[in-house]
């Protein structure tokens, strides 16, 4: 693999370039999710290779071209202009890459990891259970038991991303009864592996968009692919929290800015010079919002991967900035469609895609509402910690 360090400024612009002219183009046949989608797809792949746009945010040492996250931050944006264009470009399996290169085994890193680095894999994190909350771990019930050997992994998962074409699967399951902090772990699972099954896809708003249902029924792995230490599972799932949030927020403004784009466009053509567009105060203010938004999410994104990159809390900032990120795409979207009319609600509309994929961003990798109660908590209990030792001072004056 013949990698190289690049300027973000040089990756994001021949980024945008391809998006535009290969994948943007193409978004219809990609949407249909068949056999000549997938070939498409591969086919784009190896494009992506060809002109040094594959796998920029992987580890330096793995083929990587960009170091920090701050500086991957426009390109990533670029690479999420196109709902496939973060598959395209290997940007999917980063955080898969990342957690493979630092808790891996050698045989996980031989079998997984290498397939993976070269676009030859496709992987999947299986965390979500249909009798379980989402939000609370403790409440998990898939099984890893490790005898003579061997982990025995048994449960089911549901809406988990690209396991219906997934090489693997690393899969978040109970490895001992005790305190949820000592008894979860992440036990790497081969989707060709003896009793590994795909249950059924799982279309969201009428659209199927890669999630789907697992059952594991008595699959048996090597002792040695458990990522890290058994029992340190939770511990993993921060590490993949704080990174992933950063990485599928910005990929959404790459949506939002496309929505923008749109928009603008709109306003500016023939028939939105016929609708006197540009002059109605009701279309200014959408203009305004969606770019206030947008812009607000970026510096909220580029705050937390500061933090990220110098290794220092951060998860106030990641969940701010994944809201805004949100509430970013989501209002582009939905301005985009009000100014293109029914136009914008059509299937051949990049709009209507993008429209329900923000939708789901208010739930996946991390609920509005869980979220939000989670950062107030967490502001609350800063601001009494900043007052008990402001009192404390007084007192010892």
């Amino acid at each position: 693999m013949s990698h190289f360090a690049i300027s973000s400024a040089a990756l994001s612009r021949k980024l945008r370039q391809f998006v535009d002219t290969e994948i943007i183009p193409n978004e219809g046949i990609l949407a249909q999710g068949d056999n000549l989608a997938r070939e498409l797809t591969l086919d784009l792949t190896r494009r992506a290779q060809q002109a040094g746009l594959f796998g920029s945010f992987y580890p330096m040492h793995r083929g990587g071209r960009i170091a920090s996250l701050v500086e991957y931050l426009p390109v990533a944006e670029q690479e999420g202009r196109s709902e496939y264009g973060p598959g395209i470009f290997g940007a999917d399996a980063t955080l898969d890459v990342y957690m493979l290169s630092h808790h891996g085994s050698a045989s996980v890193k031989q079998r997984f990891l290498t397939p993976l680095l070269k676009g030859d894999a496709v992987s999947s994190y299986a965390m979500s259970e249909p009798d379980s909350i989402g939000s609370i771990p403790a409440t998990m019930q898939c099984q890893a038991r490790l005898k003579d050997g061997q982990w025995h992994v048994n449960g089911r998962k549901w809406f988990i991303c690209r396991a219906q074409l997934a090489s693997f699967a690393t899969v978040v399951a109970r490895s001992a009864d005790g305190p949820v902090n000592e008894s979860l772990s992440m036990v790497i699972v081969p989707t060709d592996a003896a009793g590994f099954k795909v249950v059924r896809p799982l279309p969201l708003l009428g659209r199927y968009q890669g999630q789907n249902e697992l059952l594991f029924n008595n699959v048996t792995v090597p002792e040695d692919y458990v990522l890290g230490i058994a029992g340190q599972g939770i511990a993993l799932m921060q590490k993949r929290l704080a990174l992933g949030r950063i990485l599928r927020s910005v990929q959404w403004l790459g949506l939002a800015q496309r929505s923008f784009d749109i928009m603008c466009e709109r306003i500016h053509s023939e028939r939105g010079e016929l609708a006197r567009l540009a002059d109605k105060q009701l279309v200014r203010a959408r203009v305004y919002q969606v770019y206030r938004a947008i812009t607000s999410a970026r510096c909220l994104l580029r705050e937390a991967a500061i933090k990220f990159d110098a290794g220092l809390p951060n998860s106030v900032e990641v969940n701010v900035a994944k809201l805004a990120a949100s509430d970013a795409v989501s209002e582009a979207a939905d301005s985009a469609i009000q100014i293109m009319g029914a136009e914008g609600l059509a299937d051949w509309s990049p709009l209507s895609g993008i429209y329900r994929a923000a939708r789901t961003t208010h739930i996946l990798d991390g609920a509005d509402d869980a979220l939000i109660s989670t950062v107030g908590k967490h502001l609350l209990q800063a601001h009494f910690a900043i007052q008990e030792t402001v009192e404390m001072n007084k007192a010892v004056a």
